[in-house]
């Protein structure tokens, strides 16, 4: 568990992030439209205060809320998803003053000097939670066509690695050896989320997996050879989205005088070909994989290429498991695309010191990689105190693992699942295949 300094930069730094990613939007802005994919902004960030004093300042400590109406206007396991612009929302300056009335509390409680070990796992759960927002506000100004956000490029621009990160394509397999493997969190994991509890044996054959994820230009081909209206790629239900969505190529794409172009937040620019495809959805990944004669990992397959080693003979792993893919030491800039310093995906074959015991490339971060599997518990799962977390959401949605280049480097790691529903295009989702 981190420090209480530490916990307390943490907590500094996730607001300081929500309000960068917020600070050039207008009033308007803020509420946005009703869409399905999206929340008010202005809703949701009072939501990450109202989350922060629920669990650690009212549910420990017994505080009276600092708003007396904070849980009719911020629980969002009790407001529905298309009331939440209809709500009596405070102001932006008064949700402001609320969230630094929040965070006040927290950070003395966190200077105290008697933090309990529950509060600490609290105070870091209100952390990643805040961080899972920050991510979902970039996808929101994408999904919304809102220019990239003014606080952050003085932010990159101080930040942004000085070495050589590379670049181009990142073609080929990485042959990884069957066993028995044990998918999941162990029981000496210093923090996990409850749906990644506890690690049990899954047997895996020998498989091949792509070095790196599927780039704008091979996914372009697919589009190309009309792939979208073949009605023998994928799935009965993947076909009746695109029916419905009436869709021949990815979200953001569009057919420009030179070629396929893609809406980067406000912006249109022609494809880089070398770069993650991203926002595309499950069933899009599916009918690609079987165009290419390919298919999606399980995440076992994807967790144990990620994090395990070869042992001495090279026949099989060892029971090892890496915290990422490179090692044990935490993300640095020179090792994983997160954190938005790149403001945007780079190429596939960029970041070498990123790979694999078994030579697989950003596993984590740049961009987030669909698996086929069903968002599932595993053997003998146990609810969290935030009993909403995973439990409701299971087997209606489908698992990525990763993380994409606004994931918080706090957040992610081997262990990680990400989930969402099979439809969802908004994400910064994109995908690696195997071998048949």
């Amino acid at each position: 568990m981190p420090s209480p300094a530490e916990l307390v930069d943490w907590v500094t730094d996730a607001r300081d992030r929500t309000l960068e990613l917020v600070a050039d939007l207008s009033d308007d802005q803020l509420i946005g439209p009703k869409l399905i994919c999206v929340n008010p902004l202005l809703w949701e960030i009072g939501h990450m205060a109202w989350f922060q004093g629920k669990w650690l300042l009212r549910g420990i400590n017994n505080r009276e809320p600092v708003l007396k109406n904070e849980d009719e206007l911020y629980d969002s396991m009790e407001i529905h998803h298309h009331t939440r612009w209809d709500l009596p929302l405070p102001p932006r300056k008064d949700t402001y003053a609320y969230m630094d009335k929040v965070v006040e509390n927290v950070l003395k409680r966190v200077e105290s000097g008697t933090l309990t070990e529950e509060e600490a796992y609290h105070v870091r759960y209100g952390v990643h939670h805040e961080d899972m927002h920050t991510e979902a506000f970039s996808y929101t100004r994408q999904t919304l066509g809102y220019p990239v956000p003014e606080g952050l490029i003085e932010y990159t621009d101080k930040t942004r690695t000085k070495e050589d990160i590379g670049g181009g394509p990142l073609p080929g397999d990485a042959k990884i050896p069957g066993g028995t493997y044990m998918l999941g969190a162990p029981k000496d994991e210093s923090f996990a989320f409850d749906n990644e509890k506890w690690a049990h044996p899954v047997e895996i054959a020998p498989f091949a997996i792509a070095k790196a994820a599927v780039t704008q230009a091979e996914f372009a081909e697919f589009v190309d050879d009309r792939g979208y209206e073949k009605e023998n790629l994928g799935s009965k239900e993947g076909w009746e989205w695109r029916g419905e969505e009436d869709s021949q190529h990815p979200v953001h794409w569009r057919l420009g005088a030179d070629g396929w172009e893609r809406r980067n937040f406000d912006q249109w620019v022609p494809l880089e070909p070398h770069r993650p495809v991203i926002h595309v959805n499950f069933f899009e990944v599916e009918a690609y994989c079987r165009w290419a004669g390919r298919r999606l990992p399980t995440e076992a397959e994807w967790e144990l290429a990620a994090s395990s080693e070869p042992n001495d003979s090279g026949t099989g792993f060892t029971d090892r498991k890496r915290q990422y893919p490179w090692g044990d030491e935490p993300p640095r800039p020179e090792l994983a695309n997160l954190d938005w310093r790149h403001m945007g995906c780079v190429d596939v074959g960029a970041f070498p010191k990123s790979d694999s015991a078994f030579g697989c490339r950003q596993m984590l971060g740049n961009v987030w990689e669909w698996t086929s599997n069903v968002f599932a518990p595993f053997p003998g799962f146990v609810v969290d105190p935030y009993k909403d977390y995973s439990e409701p959401w299971f087997y209606s949605r489908r698992v990525l693992r990763g993380g994409a280049w606004p994931t918080r480097s706090r957040l992610t790691r081997n262990l990680y699942r990400n989930y969402f529903t099979p439809e969802r295009k908004d994400v910064w989702a994109g995908f690696r295949t195997c071998a048949r």
